[in-house]
């Protein structure tokens, strides 16, 4: 492969590109992309850092800002034990409220454990109006994309309804609640070890947190928080069924 080069260097050190305003990562990122989309292919790994940065003439540090900036648009994945590959289409998430879906009904596609009680996060617990500390019925879920988990997601229901044990306990008292709304907030986050874990993710990687609220009579009675891979998803609204769709 041929040497890419950023700009011509300055005596001050800053390429063509830096001196007109572009950081020298931001102008290596449009570098990278442009051989990810001619000489790479999806799942395909990608030289080491160092192998990398001599390549494109560039320290160490400016390559791992730009390849940063390429997991959190979704053009790469890193992966323990793997490195560093080209991504895959995003998967497309449907995560509009319409008619009023609750987990678990007609069509969920999600994969649901039932948790048993546990206190929620000092957040949720806001949201739903209890103490610190009190214990509420919780269902673990997790959403697969070709084998892999793209996203997964905590249940918050109060009160101990439901049969110990039972699978999906803490929807089934969700459902039986009947909620005559909801409300969705979408932020941008950073996983943290346990979420990193079982999204097979590096600690601290981009994540998409959907927090939604249950409502009736305009209450919270339930409340769970998605936590979603920013390099595997796209976050759509208003889409009939979940959909891949390509890369950026």
């Amino acid at each position: 492969m041929g040497t890419t080069q950023l700009g011509r260097p300055e005596a001050d050190g800053r390429t063509e590109a830096g001196r007109y305003g572009e950081p020298k990562y931001w102008h290596l990122k449009t570098v990278l992309t442009a051989a990810l989309d001619s000489e790479f292919s999806v799942g395909q790994s990608l030289p080491d850092e160092r192998t990398l940065a001599a390549r494109f003439g560039v320290a160490r540090a400016t390559l791992r800002q730009a390849l940063d900036q390429l997991e959190l648009e979704g053009r790469l994945q890193r992966r323990r034990g793997i490195g560093t590959t080209v991504a895959p289409p995003r998967v497309g998430v449907d995560v509009s409220p319409r008619d009023q879906t609750l987990p678990g009904g007609p069509g969920d596609t999600w994969t649901t454990a039932d948790g048993g009680t546990a206190p929620p996060p000092p957040a949720v617990a806001r949201l739903l109006g209890t103490e610190p500390g009190v214990t509420a019925r919780v269902a673990h879920r997790s959403l697969l994309s070709q084998g892999r988990t793209v996203a997964i997601e905590h249940v918050y229901v109060p009160g101990t309804g439901g049969t110990p044990g039972e699978r999906g306990g803490a929807l089934a008292l969700l459902h039986a609640l009947a909620p005559d709304g909801q409300d969705r907030a979408v932020e941008l986050g950073s996983a943290g070890a346990d979420e990193a874990r079982r999204l097979d993710q590096l600690p601290g990687a981009p994540v998409l947190v959907v927090t939604t609220r249950y409502l009736l009579d305009g209450r919270t009675v339930a409340a769970a928080v998605a936590t979603y891979r920013a390099d595997t998803c796209r976050l759509t609204f208003g889409g009939r069924q979940p959909v891949t769709v390509p890369g950026e």
